[in-house]
């Protein structure tokens, strides 16, 4: 009978050119795998997402004032109101490759995170499950019901943040371990300057430290992961989020996310998960597989139990944060299903750095065959953006004040130089200026009382708003420009 190349006899019972050969299977698929998303993300190109243009000029601004922000400037209607950039360690980074390398910058940090978010998940799900075959099967299903969210964001980093927490922790309370516990102050203090989501990591490991409590206290033996540890870990962790140039005040931008509704209401990737496609399904799959996962194990995992609930919270109030669950989903799967006794082989330390590299090197390749350039990149953005209507305001020194399109802020603040009325910071604008939005750019019956429509010396909007249409039978404003993407009105003197 012969062995299966992917998951082998013990590797006692394989001579050494047969265990070679199996091993250069197995590293063979993980290069698949790791290669396998980076390239979706490399393929899709995304240039045009709406919030990295104002994250680039943050990262711009601070470069040239050697500080970070703490007054708004880029908002018409807030200028001069307190504002943290908390993402400011994101915003260097970024504008520093866009200057380096263009828009391909923007394409190759997409494709190198998820390159790495690939190989930490499935490090985590490795450590968890002895299956090879299953737990490749178990990390492509995770990252490809990630597959909305590889845009050039900083929530890429959060994800990979928190499966390096998550694997950390699944493996002190596994093996007792200590060790591992002191990275997380350093993932911590990364986290809270490049992310606000760095809440997330800080409330699962504050779930893993109340686990370690409780069991203590109802069995009375010493746990694998006992709580002055968590405890420590825990505090540590939390002290190490303040090293950042705000210090405290970052937790009031936490509050202002938590407590405000507008962007939830108006922007869809913030909306609840609409079960259109399949991914979304996957997901919900993946979620009903670790519930059964759980509710197979005959007895009550505090952490698992928990942190399902709250990665479902997450995940199914807001499409942004899927990722959580399908991380989550893939830690209790790996953990929960057992493979009986067989004993697998293996994989050499040389396995994982061989599959990055040819998985770099693939994704290199496809830059090269499928012709992408920066002259490429900038027409793809010109399809969707107001590249050539900014060009015309330039030209023509049309000036302000101005307003624009929600969707247009992010660029229009990189290229128009020019406060706007509103961009993707939705915690900054609140939820009274984001209804107000809403309102006038579906050219709702008071439409035409906006205050800050009312004041515009210059309008820039989607040709295919409701409100362009409504603009161009009002007195008060003259179109001056349109192209396919964006009309230009000016307001008559």
């Amino acid at each position: 009978m012969r062995p299966d190349p992917l998951n082998p006899v013990p590797s006692g019972a394989l001579g050494v050119p047969k265990l070679w050969a199996v091993q250069l299977v197995q590293t063979a698929v993980l290069a698949v795998l790791f290669a396998g998303p980076t390239l979706l993300c490399v393929h899709a190109a995304c240039v045009t997402d709406p919030d990295i243009w104002w994250h680039m000029r943050v990262g711009e601004w601070i470069l040239q004032h050697h500080a970070v922000p703490r007054v708004e400037m880029f908002s018409r209607e807030l200028t001069g109101k307190p504002w943290l950039a908390y993402s400011w360690l994101f915003e260097l980074l970024v504008v520093k490759i866009f200057y380096r390398l263009g828009l391909m910058g923007i394409v190759a940090y997409s494709g190198a995170m998820i390159l790495a978010i690939t190989a930490a998940l499935h490090h985590m799900v490795k450590r968890l499950q002895g299956d090879f075959t299953l737990g490749v099967m178990l990390t492509f299903t995770s990252i490809f019901c990630m597959g909305h969210l590889f845009t050039p964001r900083p929530w890429l980093l959060t994800i990979l943040f928190f499966i390096l927490e998550l694997d950390i922790l699944m493996q002190v309370r596994r093996t007792g371990k200590k060790r591992e516990l002191l990275w997380l102050p350093l993932i911590f203090a990364l986290w809270a300057n490049i992310h606000i989501e760095y809440i997330y990591g800080l409330s699962i490991l504050g779930l893993a430290w109340v686990e370690s409590v409780i069991v203590r206290w109802r069995s009375g033996n010493v746990a694998q992961a006992q709580p002055v540890w968590m405890g420590c870990a825990l505090l540590a962790s939390a002290l190490a989020t303040l090293a950042n140039p705000y210090g405290w005040r970052i937790y009031g931008v936490v509050y202002d996310l938590v407590t405000q509704g507008g962007g939830v209401r108006q922007i869809s990737e913030m909306q609840a998960i609409p079960f259109r496609d399949v991914l979304d399904f996957l997901l919900l799959l993946l979620a009903l597989g670790s519930a059964a996962a759980l509710a197979w194990q005959r007895r009550f995992l505090i952490f698992e139990t928990g942190l399902l609930a709250f990665a479902c919270l997450l995940s199914f109030r807001s499409m942004r944060d899927e990722w959580a669950l399908a991380v989550v989903a893939a830690a209790i799967l790996a953990s929960g299903i057992r493979n009986g006794d067989r004993s697998t082989m293996r994989l050499p330390r040389f396995a994982t750095g061989v599959a990055l590299i040819a998985a770099g090197l693939l994704m290199v390749a496809e830059l090269r065959l499928m012709h992408v350039s920066n002259d490429q990149l900038r027409i793809k953005v010109a399809n969707t953006l107001p590249v050539h209507a900014v060009e015309v305001i330039q030209a023509r020194g049309y000036a302000g004040p101005l307003f624009n399109n929600f969707n247009w802020g992010g660029y229009l603040i990189w290229a128009l130089r020019m406060p706007v009325s509103i961009d993707g910071r939705t915690n900054l604008y609140g939820n009274e200026r984001m209804d107000r939005w809403s309102a006038t750019s579906t050219a709702q019956s008071d439409w035409f009382s906006d205050p800050l429509l009312t004041s515009a010396g210059l309008v820039v909007e989607s040709v295919r708003s409701p409100i362009t249409q409504v603009l161009r039978m009002d007195s008060r404003f003259q179109l001056v420009y349109e192209d396919e993407v964006a009309a230009v009105f000016i307001a008559r003197k």
